[in-house]
């Protein structure tokens, strides 16, 4: 890939990355509950959904995805409930008093179900492979190689959205990590990225 198309490409991955989403919205909820540390694995978890969405494209059944309006909406539709549980689940979760350090609305969560949190949030998004199929074309040239290609692209988008998702949105929760110490301050936590997974959701089933 040249250099020229490859510094494009980084561009536009930063301003995508940093469009606040499902994604940023779990990635923060993560950093103020479980801490930033921890919030890592549900970042990791929505890479690995990036690179399913990504191979999708690659193999050609994004555009199945993108010409099927039943499969469309049906994925669109379990994405959206999806989002609308999470959100639910923060809004009425109990809070508990701790320590700033290690605050947590769910009590013993694991890495595991952190990461798995992750990968569904930005897999169920259809959008998201439709948004792939029209922007990753534009950096493929088909007279290379398409595996090196499609390896450079998925490499450059996974570690740019890492870098943006731990390293800007999980760190500025950071800074209100502090609120969390309080019952009070993790009710209004939870009640707002609460509201934000709603608020995505409805984005999902009615902005087209």
């Amino acid at each position: 890939m040249p250099l020229a198309v490859w510094l494009s490409l980084v561009v536009a991955m930063l301003a995508i990355s940093l469009t606040p989403g499902a994604g940023a919205i779990n990635t923060m909820s993560n950093a103020m509950t479980v801490g930033w540390r921890r919030s890592i694995w549900g970042v990791l978890g929505q890479q690995l959904a990036l690179i399913v969405h990504l191979a999708i494209v690659a193999a050609g059944v994004g555009v199945i995805v993108a010409n099927s309006p039943a499969l469309f909406e049906g994925i669109r539709y379990v994405g959206a409930a999806y989002l609308v549980y999470l959100g639910l689940r923060l809004i009425f979760a109990k809070p508990e008093t701790a320590d700033p350090e290690a605050p947590s609305d769910l009590p013993g969560e694991s890495n595991w179900s952190i990461l798995r949190r992750g990968f569904w949030v930005n897999l169920l998004n259809p959008k998201a492979v439709v948004f792939f199929l029209a922007f990753i074309p534009q950096f493929v040239s088909p007279e290379r190689d398409l595996a090196r290609q499609y390896l450079v692209l998925g490499l450059t988008v996974v570690a740019i959205d890492v870098i943006v998702m731990w390293g800007f949105f999980a760190v500025v929760a950071r800074s209100f990590r502090r609120i969390t110490a309080t019952r009070r301050g993790q009710l209004t936590l939870n009640r707002v990225f609460g509201s934000l997974f709603v608020g995505v959701a409805a984005l999902l089933l009615f902005v087209h």
